[in-house]
């Protein structure tokens, strides 16, 4: 984790793409949650998480890089919700901190 690629977990083969789902599920293992955890479960659980907190649909799906079930919709909403996307994993990304350092609890 750099900052100088696109993505935070970047392949190691080419770092212009995510890191896969079985390198991350790898690393799971690894660390001993293997057991415990998937990579996947880590976007069940943000998005559960924003959703309680309020958060706009479209945005966590956008992030979620989720595609559109209504076809027309899709088709006509080209809507990256920037600015609301920024706020939203800010809030996260502060939510896992205070996870973290035991500030907050994880489930309400």
């Amino acid at each position: 984790m750099t900052g100088t690629y696109k993505f935070i977990f970047a392949s190691r083969n080419d770092v212009n793409k995510p890191m896969s789902e079985a390198s991350i599920n790898m690393v799971l293992k690894r660390v001993g949650y293997d057991k415990r955890a998937i990579g996947h479960g880590f976007r069940h659980t943000m998005s559960t998480i924003l959703h309680e907190e309020g958060f706009n649909t479209a945005w966590i799906e956008k992030q979620l890089a989720h595609v559109d079930k209504n076809a027309i919709r899709g088709t006509y909403n080209h809507a990256q919700y920037l600015e609301g996307r920024k706020e939203m994993m800010q809030w996260y990304g502060d939510y896992v901190d205070d996870c973290e350092n035991k500030t907050k609890l994880v489930y309400k």
